[in-house]
């Protein structure tokens, strides 16, 4: 247990018997009475924002959370199977912790992923994807208009939108956050 006083951005918190990270933290010395904190969370689970008042002295419980890499092996099911680096213990991650990035995942990539007494609570993609075009249509000459992109299927299967003059086997690299297409890759 620690004070709300030691509270810092970034911290992993249990409030209100939920997982919570904390987002902001705003000191408040009033006219008339004593100083508070208000504090901002994140649900890890649901993304709600959750707005706290907490006293200085008041009790709140840090969680311990271990944040390592490690290796995505292969999916079953609703889960993506990791490995550590280090031991080569597998674990089965749920793939909503992965978010929309887990569409980008392939077998050997790096992965962070979080653990709070061995329960997994996040989980990251790298921010950059390479991704080979296995299909795209050929572009037709003359239809060069500013900014004009054509639909393109990768290696995994996922349609994105790509300049014309990317073409079926070029590597292009992809931002696993938005799903857009950053640049070719050479």
């Amino acid at each position: 247990m620690a004070k709300a006083s030691e509270i810092k951005v970034g911290n992993i918190l249990r409030y209100n018997g939920e997982l919570v990270t904390v987002t902001e933290v705003l000191h408040r010395t009033p006219g008339k009475g004593g100083a508070f904190y208000l504090d901002k969370f994140r649900n890890i689970k649901t993304g709600k924002i959750v707005e706290a008042r907490l006293a200085t002295d008041e009790q709140v419980e840090i969680c311990r959370v271990e944040t390592n890499d490690f290796q995505y092996l292969y999916e079953e099911g609703d889960y993506m199977v990791i490995m550590d680096n280090t031991t080569y213990d597998q674990h089965n991650i749920p793939k909503a912790l992965f978010g929309p990035a887990v569409k980008f995942l392939k077998e050997g990539m790096n992965v962070i992923v979080s653990f709070e007494s061995e329960e997994p609570i996040m989980a990251t993609a790298p921010n950059h994807v390479e991704l080979e075009i296995t299909y795209t249509e050929p572009a037709v000459k003359g239809d060069t208009s500013s900014g004009a992109l054509k639909m393109a299927t990768t290696e995994n299967g996922v349609e994105i939108r790509v300049p014309l003059f990317v073409n079926q086997g070029d590597r292009i690299k992809v931002d696993t956050r938005t799903g857009d297409y950053v640049e070719r890759v050479k």
